[in-house]
């Protein structure tokens, strides 16, 4: 990579659909998803806050932020822990006990002590709460345990604070399972490195003190420290912990190593490419756990319907205690228990906590898999796909290329075409160029000088340089066709190639085409299970490529696409995008690398390709990264998208529902406080177990 070409200008496209792999994983690249790494985070950092921070009127900001008054609860600063809340119910229970034996002050001690034991941080959020203004979970709790005592019900009082206590820390707990799941990855990776030593000695050293550029060796059976580059020896590598395939890898000189994987059979040596904080696996993490904190749709409308939800409430509450003596002939005692057992189930917290359960869960089970979804967003927006723009190479196709067939258009120029060719296409980091430079270097003397001079990728096109002064092309016929230089001969020979489904570059100067070039790159072995699956979900594929149209065809009806484009530019992809959103419904892209990333923002939802080698440009722009470049796994993800949809509106129905029959309870004279406590606890244990479920989510 001499030239600038490689990443700072689009790639020259060849006609056909080939992106800059960034193959720079730890080699100093670091895209913003790992900026904030530069020490190892693992088993130290805290995951950000999820939970339903604006349950009952809150908001989602991390815990630390300090300016809610609960967080629905999951404030570890106000919940007691276990022990305590152990001794609350147990004394919440003498409580009760004392009761029963008219032993009213003995009970009204215990009720107080419970109350203190489990409440104490929950009323101080409450007042401060209601300082405020804001009606959140502890301000209601606090006014209905205090109501109930005051009015005589101090048993109730009790075990409903010391209940609503325990069922908050299991709902916390379940929440932290779910957000910290991904998080165990990270302990995949060991903390140590056999590092090798000037004089060959090996030297146990901790992961975070090896340097860029060290020789790691990993014995048979051991975890890859760090992600590098194998430099001696061969084995099979299992990766499943970052990129889901369950298949194994071989590894051999200049392969890559992830951190976490485990070598299964052989010795290896690796030159590390990556510190501790950037391996592609923290990468993933962090990058997930970024997902994790972001508020899906659905979640945002909750959140909002909540904020308006508790103070109407509320007031309804206050209006029942008041008007129903008044009205309905209620006794003030009893109007007064039916408003504070109101108040208890009135905590939308049970309907706020299923959202983020739910996504929370369905994010990490897709990141088991392989399936890097970057946000509730993507995750919902994945079911509602309509069309799904295929990328053709890298994509469709496994984007590596070999050179098939090559020759000169003049007799007697072979030697001379193929070196000029060969010195462009060496140059240039394009996919179907490094064919090119690799299939001619067999055939040419080594060490071959290269004298190019002002290599420029022409986007959509090719590349062109000077060699000893004379201007030189590696392009498609698009550019040919531009300089003039195309005949019919020279069609007649491109379309014979491309009826084989070959792409072809064409080597000119300014007076003539010199030589023709075809690759084939060969289909992925899942795109044709790939393409029924995603037909089975009833999204319809489309191929969109650069390539020629001839040859995007015979790829397509090989991978059973029967709608197939070709020659197309970026912005032409660009403009088909939007005519399919208009026309078809929400539409996703798929592709692998720069050339693609205006087509990945612009899609609904945007796929990339190549996650293993990290290209920085998909981790930035799409909102799906496939780690292990599996077609199948888009329509899992559509497949998760729509479980998780369904666990969510089944949450909400729940949680709403046993809303709506306590209501009625409460308004009718029926409800009771340990109803009301268990109802609206139970609920927000069902929904987060129900949410659960989508952590342990497989394809079928």
């Amino acid at each position: 990579m001499s030239q600038s070409t490689s990443l700072q200008e689009p790639h020259a496209d060849h006609g056909h659909d080939h992106k800059n792999h960034d193959h720079n994983h730890g080699h100093g690249h670091e895209h913003s998803h790992a900026h904030d790494h530069a020490a190892p985070a693992k088993k130290k950092a805290a995951p950000p806050a999820i939970g339903c921070g604006a349950c009952c009127g809150g908001s989602t900001h991390s815990h630390a932020d300090g300016d809610d008054d609960d967080h629905a609860g999951h404030d570890h600063g106000v919940l007691p822990g276990w022990p305590r809340i152990y001794a609350a119910l147990a004394v919440a229970l003498g409580a009760e006990v004392a009761h029963w034996y008219q032993l009213q002050y003995v009970g009204m001690a215990l009720a107080i002590i419970a109350i203190l034991l489990s409440g104490l941080g929950v009323y101080k959020a409450g007042i401060q709460s209601l300082v405020k203004l804001k009606l959140g979970i502890h301000a209601l709790m606090a006014v209905a345990v205090t109501g109930a005592f005051l009015i005589g019900q101090w048993p109730e009082a009790a075990m409903v604070m010391a209940l609503y206590a325990a069922a908050e820390r299991i709902e916390d707990q379940a929440m932290d399972k779910a957000r910290n799941a991904i998080r165990s990855l990270l302990n995949l990776a060991p903390e140590t490195a056999d590092v090798m030593q000037p004089d060959g000695s090996i030297a146990k050293t901790a992961v975070n003190d090896v340097p860029m550029g060290a020789t790691v060796r990993i014995a048979p059976g051991a975890l890859v420290p760090l992600d590098g580059t194998v430099t001696q020896g061969q084995s099979a590598v299992n990766q499943a912990p970052i990129t889901g395939e369950s298949q194994l890898a071989d590894k051999a000189v200049g392969d890559a190593l992830y951190a976490g994987s485990v070598n299964q059979n052989g010795e290896l040596q690796m030159q590390v490419t990556a510190p501790p904080g950037n391996t592609l696996l923290a990468r993933i993490v962090h990058a997930v756990e970024e997902a994790q904190a972001s508020r899906a749709p659905t979640q945002r409308f909750v959140d909002r319907f909540a904020q308006i939800y508790t103070p109407i409430v509320f007031v309804l509450a206050l209006l029942l205690a008041v008007l129903a003596p008044l009205l309905a002939d209620w006794s003030w005692h009893d109007a007064i228990y039916q408003a504070l057992a109101l108040l208890v189930i009135a905590c939308p917290c049970a309907l706020v906590i299923s959202t983020p359960v739910t996504v929370v869960s369905a994010l990490t089970a897709a990141a088991k898999r392989g399936i890097l979804i970057k946000g509730g967003s993507a995750l919902e927006e994945a079911r509602k796909l309509k069309v799904i723009a295929l990328d053709k190479t890298g994509t469709l196709t496994t984007g590596s290329p070999a050179l098939v067939h090559w020759q000169a258009l003049a007799a007697g120029d072979d030697a001379d075409a193929a070196h000029v060719a060969w010195q462009l296409a060496s140059r240039s980091d394009h996919p179907v160029s490094r064919a090119i430079a690799a299939g001619l270097a067999k055939t040419l003397p080594a060490n071959l000088e290269n004298t190019v001079q002002d290599l420029k990728a022409l986007p959509g096109r090719g590349v062109e340089g000077q060699v000893h002064g004379t201007r030189y092309v590696l392009a498609n016929l698009r550019m040919i066709r531009e300089m003039n230089l195309d005949t019919p001969a020279l069609e007649a020979l491109l379309s014979e190639q491309e009826k084989q489904g070959r792409t072809v570059t064409l080597l000119a100067d300014d007076q003539s085409v010199r030589a023709l070039f075809a690759v084939a790159d060969p289909l992925r072995a899942t795109s044709r299970e790939a393409v029924q699956l995603l037909k089975a979900v009833g999204v319809e594929p489309i191929v969109l490529s650069g390539d020629n149209t001839a040859t995007v065809k015979a790829v397509a009806a090989e991978a059973g696409i029967e709608d197939a484009r070709g020659s197309l530019l970026p912005e032409d992809k660009l403009q088909l995008l939007a005519e399919f959103q208009k026309t078809k419904g929400p539409t996703a892209m798929t592709g692998d690398g720069i050339n693609d990333a205006p087509a990945l923002a612009k899609a609904d939802v945007g796929f990339a390709m190549g996650g293993a080698h990290s290209t920085g440009m998909a981790m930035e722009t799409a909102a799906v990264v496939l780690m292990n470049d599996d077609l199948r796994r888009i329509p899992d993800t559509v497949r998760l998208s729509q479980s998780a949809h369904s666990i969510l509106w089944q949450n909400i129905s729940l949680a709403l529902g046993i809303k709506v029959v306590f209501f009625i309870l409460a308004l009718t004279g029926h409800a009771t406080m340990w109803m009301a406590v268990v109802a609206d606890m139970g609920v927000s244990l069902l929904v987060v177990a129900n949410g659960l479920r989508l952590r342990n989510w497989s394809a079928k």
